[in-house]
């Protein structure tokens, strides 16, 4: 399995800058800096949103047991008990016309 990659602040700070400068087209630049051309965009995105205070972290996860991840669990869960409520009402209603 590849690791992720974890990328500095400067590094994405200035990996915009580049993509603001206009000097070379996106993907070029994305493969020049080993990364995919939609990363690029997504780092802008987020960076124009968020200006100076982007990227504070150091581009891992939270520490396991850390409110962060266990918000993450919880939405999964919630995610999950959708579709198995969906399926549920779905078989619910097959029944009720059989049963007709």
């Amino acid at each position: 399995m590849k690791r992720r990659k974890a990328f500095s602040q400067e590094f994405k700070l200035e990996a915009v800058r580049l993509l603001e400068e206009g000097k070379k087209i996106p993907s070029e630049l994305a493969r020049e800096l080993g990364i995919r051309r939609n990363q690029l965009y997504k780092w802008k995105e987020q960076r124009d949103r968020e200006g100076d205070t982007a990227f504070p972290g150091s581009g891992k996860r939270a520490s396991k047991g850390s409110e962060a991840e266990e918000i993450a669990r919880l939405r999964r869960e919630l995610e999950q008990v959708k579709e198995e409520n969906a399926i549920l009402k779905k078989a619910a209603a097959f029944f009720a016309r059989e049963l007709k």
